[in-house]
């Protein structure tokens, strides 16, 4: 079967991109692994977040600024596609402060972040305890304040992955589950897979496999230097809805469920064991934040990995050896879903990289060892 473009992975990365292709008119196959994947996207905790994203890296900032402003027209073409809502709220984010010490290090961070944002600006305020419980009702005394910016907000990971699936179908995507990447050949802009039992030939290929992307990577010409890092999930039985914008930790579903999150372990390739330590932590900070979470029963909880880079910034990259061969890995895939599909997308389509990209290339890590 030929294509215009084979890409490797149905998670949220993956599937943002291929629509973000077909829909642009470029025949486009899907190939997903099947549940044997990691899949990170069904594990996400669902935010649209900006205010933590780039310290000491502008371009990444940038990066995430430009996809939090392309996510209300990509809700809404999806919408309009599928019928289906996405769940996306925008009405800015808190990163809650527990501490005057904490309060401290964030107005840094923030401060920080507003200079290397350059020309783009970074509207922010750090907010002190009476502000905070203006903007997030029934907050703890133990919160000393917290920092906000207007661009945050959170979305549902689930109906965006199906909103995407259902799109890209519309949009005469072919899409193929169960379908691992058994064997590949590559040459410029002549590219061949074998998945499922089926062979794929196309003159570009983004690999967005995730984890899978380490070993996927090299058979093209690509780096893609990705581990995996734990994170745990609580969700508490449904309430009625008590807040009116997300935390960096905490956020409430359309359904009425409390989340709680924002782990981080390295823990290998595990992601089915929970840490008991690390869950009391969770529930003991969201309780001090919103004491009347206390009330909410606890009814999932669940692990998953994040595809972290050793500097944990996305790697975009596209090949020197075989030119039409692309690679985008990252932790975001809510986050970066507006710009995997309306950014990302078509340099694909174009056929290369933009400039404003090169810092995202794996190699920065090569000229990171050479400097030393």
């Amino acid at each position: 079967m030929t294509q215009d473009v084979i890409v490797v992975g149905g998670g949220l990365v993956g599937t943002a991109i291929a629509y973000g292709l077909q829909k642009r008119g470029l025949s486009t196959v899907l190939l997903d692994e099947g549940d044997v994947a990691h899949r990170a996207s069904r594990g996400n905790f669902g935010l649209v977040w900006v205010q933590s994203k780039g310290l000491g890296a502008p371009h990444y900032q940038h990066w995430t600024r430009g996809s939090a402003g392309a996510w209300p027209g990509l809700a809404a073409e999806l919408a309009e596609r599928t019928g289906l809502d996405t769940g996306l709220h925008q009405p800015g984010g808190v990163h809650v402060c527990l501490s005057e010490e904490e309060f401290e290090q964030r107005a840094a961070y923030m401060a920080q972040l507003q200079r290397e944002a350059g020309n783009l600006g970074m509207e922010y305020r750090m907010l002190g305890h009476a502000e905070t419980a203006e903007m997030l009702p029934g907050i703890g005394r133990a919160v000393v304040g917290a920092s906000w910016t207007p661009y945050d907000g959170h979305a549902s990971p689930l109906y965006l992955l199906r909103a995407l699936h259902a799109a890209f179908h519309d949009a005469g995507g072919i899409y193929r589950p169960n379908a691992g990447v058994s064997e590949g050949t590559a040459a410029p802009r002549d590219f061949s897979v074998l998945a499922g039992g089926e062979t794929h030939r196309a003159p570009r290929i983004v690999l967005a496999a995730g984890l899978g992307n380490a070993a996927l990577a090299p058979r093209f010409g690509l780096e893609a230097p990705v581990r995996p890092q734990r994170g745990q999930v609580l969700v508490t039985e449904r309430t009625r809805q008590l807040l009116p914008m997300p935390t960096t930790t905490i956020r409430q579903t359309d359904e009425g469920s409390v989340m709680i999150g924002d782990s981080k372990e390295e823990a290998g390739y595990d992601s089915l064991t929970q840490t008991p330590e690390i869950m009391r932590t969770m529930a003991r900070r969201a309780v001090l934040t919103f004491p009347w979470i206390a009330e909410l029963n606890i009814v999932r909880a669940w692990s998953a990995l994040r595809v972290m880079a050793p500097d944990g910034l996305p790697i975009y990259d596209e090949s020197e050896r075989f030119p039409g061969a692309f690679t985008a890995n990252c932790h975001s895939g809510v986050t970066l879903a507006g710009a995997h599909a309306d950014i990302f997308a078509p340099m694909i389509a174009a056929g290369a990289l933009t400039p404003e990209m090169a810092p995202f290339s794996a190699r920065r890590f090569h000229d990171v060892r050479s400097a030393a």
